[in-house]
């Protein structure tokens, strides 16, 4: 009850280099995937810019700014760079590096907790320590100081 199938060798090949093909592109969208996956709805941070002086960068936090309450966030932008920033407490703020430690993707979400990487989906909390991964290293921190309503991150 079996039957012969009459293949060419050159017909071989090409099925075979098919099938290779789809194989190796599979695995490629796998590995690319990094072990996260990309948060599509979190919503963007928004920003504020900063004044360099010296070795600092300096934020006027005003009733509308984002950093007006506890819990709030933003992006300061400033000419040494951008920045990160919770307001943790009161008298309080965290300045963090917007690279995230996973791949290096430029950190710009924040899910009102957390801020997002928007490249795997890596959470990390306002303080910069992993929430969860893939990255496993917390971001850099930066100095603050606060008074007479104006942030001063150390660069």
């Amino acid at each position: 009850m079996s039957q012969e199938i009459d293949i060419t060798r050159r017909t071989f090949c090409i099925h075979a280099c098919q099938v290779a093909s789809c194989v190796a592109l599979g695995s490629l969208a796998a590995a690319c995937g990094g072990g996260g996956s990309s948060p599509s709805n979190v919503p963007q941070l928004t920003t504020v810019n900063g004044t360099v002086s010296g070795g600092t960068v300096q934020v006027q936090i005003d009733s509308s700014s984002p950093l007006a309450t506890v819990g709030g966030a933003t992006m300061v932008r400033a000419s040494s760079g951008a920045f990160l920033v919770a307001r943790t407490a009161q008298e309080s703020f965290s300045a963090l590096t917007t690279i995230c430690t996973h791949e290096t993707c430029t950190i710009t979400g924040f899910d009102n907790t957390n801020f997002v990487c928007p490249c795997h989906g890596s959470r990390f909390s306002p303080t910069g320590r992993v929430v969860n991964g893939p990255a496993n290293a917390p971001l850099r921190s930066f100095a603050t100081s606060f008074s007479n309503n104006v942030l001063t991150i150390s660069v």
